[in-house]
């Protein structure tokens, strides 16, 4: 959208059949789903995208406030809700833990609105990240508030500071899974997340890859032309600089410039050919992050009254990510998250009784895995066991899934490596995993002159937000090289 309404000749090569990516689409009991992200947030950065093109973004897409963020479980009887309203969460948390706790919650929300002011124009919106840069944009007046942002404290040990209650400190350390990473291991910054979300989360309307379907429907009004179900093989490197594409089909296409929106890791693979295998660090085995098994199915529940989302916690959170990072194996204990695709806001504290009274919906189920889609081949047994032993443990918190219609789609990491080459399956990159972690992913600049970088595993990130936010750096930089040959 950027490149192509400022007069370049934009043209997008995508191998899938629709646009997206990991923001995708598919079909269960012949009902359409969203497959991948499922959070909306940081609308502002949407809105400005649009807005620079000279767009609404209200045009495109319908956007429903949440007010209940999510929904949380530990058992059959101990359930919170975050709201969007933070004393209506503040309320709530007091009502289940105490009013100390209520009191740690406001602190952390503080907090965590200060990690992301003190971030946002510095870091995320740079577009070259070091430690010189963030230090050169914040200004040395506001040194003391890089410090307090805690770089060099994990995530767990931070929310240790304002939780004493083990679940809260297990809920507000889930944020570091938004970036595929461990609470273990990631730094305290990542409770910026929750700023995001106290900022707002929004429902989609026709889902989340309808802002995909949208995003493409726009640049096409600007100009740019999309070529699905054509892969991309080779970028070709002349005179030290890109000039050309090889597709799938051997047509040669030529360019001046060249976004790259896969995993980066791809292009250090030799997946687009010698000339840029260069062009990105490697990304070992050891630093990637998260991947999943999801299951995509229509289905009747009962019992437990589902949120649009619903988070159930495993009892041991440190083994699970131990299971995951170290041992290398689908957790014996997973977190379970669902995305109840036809709910909203969720009306009361329970469902129906009788599976025969309760609507069909669409669930998107997720655990946890690790990125070894590439060594390790998920079988269908080990699969099957892992789907028994999820739909067990919900059955223990109280939610009953009955009658499924057609079959479940599942997706193992496996499958992710296989859409997502040369990742093992890591659904966001590198794993945000110690203080330098962040200073490491790519900026949009590659080492190879017209070659630049965008997505998950840039700068800034994983999120569909980020991910956006990546597209308009890289899209920043071309216009600044390249301003002379726009059409």
């Amino acid at each position: 959208m950027d490149l192509a309404r400022q007069g370049f000749d934009v043209t997008v090569f995508e191998r899938a059949a629709t646009p997206g990516g990991k923001m995708r689409e598919l079909t269960a009991a012949g009902r359409p789903m969203d497959a991948g992200p499922t959070v909306f947030t940081l609308r502002g950065i949407f809105e400005s995208l649009f807005a620079d093109a000279g767009e609404t973004l209200s045009d495109y897409i319908n956007l429903i406030p949440a007010n209940v963020l999510a929904r949380h479980a530990w058992n059959s009887h101990e359930h919170l809700d975050l709201f969007a309203d933070l004393q209506q969460s503040a309320d709530a948390i007091g009502t289940f833990a105490g009013s100390r706790e209520a009191q740690g919650f406001v602190r952390f929300a503080a907090q965590a609105r200060r990690v992301y002011s003190t971030l946002d124009a510095s870091f995320m919106r740079a577009s070259r990240p070091s430690t010189l840069e963030l230090v050169r944009r914040l200004g040395i007046g506001r040194l003391a508030d890089l410090w307090n942002i805690q770089p060099f404290v994990n995530l767990w040990r931070s929310t240790g500071r304002y939780f004493r209650d083990a679940r809260l400190r297990q809920l507000f350390s889930r944020y570091a899974t938004y970036c595929g990473s461990s609470p273990f291991h990631s730094p305290a910054t990542l409770m910026l997340v929750a700023h995001v979300e106290q900022a707002g989360v929004w429902y989609v309307e026709g889902g989340m890859h309808r802002l995909a379907v949208q995003l493409a429907a726009a640049a096409m009004r600007r100009g740019a032309k999309f070529r699905y179900a054509t892969e991309a093989t080779r970028i070709q490197v002349k005179h030290g600089r890109v000039n050309a594409v090889q597709l799938a089909g051997g047509e040669l296409v030529e360019v001046d410039a060249v976004v790259c929106n896969t995993d980066t890791n791809a292009l250090a693979a030799g997946l687009f050919g010698s000339d840029v295998a260069g062009s990105a660090a490697a990304t070992p085995p050891a630093s990637r992050s998260l991947s999943a098994v999801t299951w995509n199915l229509v289905a009747r529940t009962t019992g437990f009254e589902l949120a649009h989302h619903s988070v159930f916690f495993s009892a041991d959170y440190q083994a699970e990510f131990d299971d995951i990072f170290r041992r290398h194996r689908l957790p014996a204990a997973p977190t379970i998250y669902v995305c109840a695709q036809d709910r909203r806001d969720p009306a009361g504290s329970t469902s129906s009784s009788s599976p025969e009274a309760a609507p069909m919906e669409r669930l998107l189920c997720l655990v946890n895995a690790p990125p070894t889609g590439d060594s390790h081949l998920f079988s269908r047994t080990e699969i099957d066991a892992c789907e028994t032993q999820v739909f067990e443990s919900l059955a223990k918190f109280g939610l009953s899934v009955h009658g499924r219609a057609g079959a479940t789609v599942t997706t193992t990491p496996t499958d992710f490596n296989r859409l997502f080459p040369a990742t093992g399956g890591a659904l966001y990159g590198p794993a945000s995993h110690g203080w330098r972690a962040s200073f490491k992913r790519p900026g949009s600049r590659s080492k190879i002159r017209g070659l630049y970088l965008a997505g998950g595993s840039a700068h800034p990130g994983p999120g569909v937000p980020m991910a956006a936010t990546s597209g308009r750096l890289a899209a920043a930089c071309i216009q600044a090289d390249y301003a002379s040959i726009a059409r």
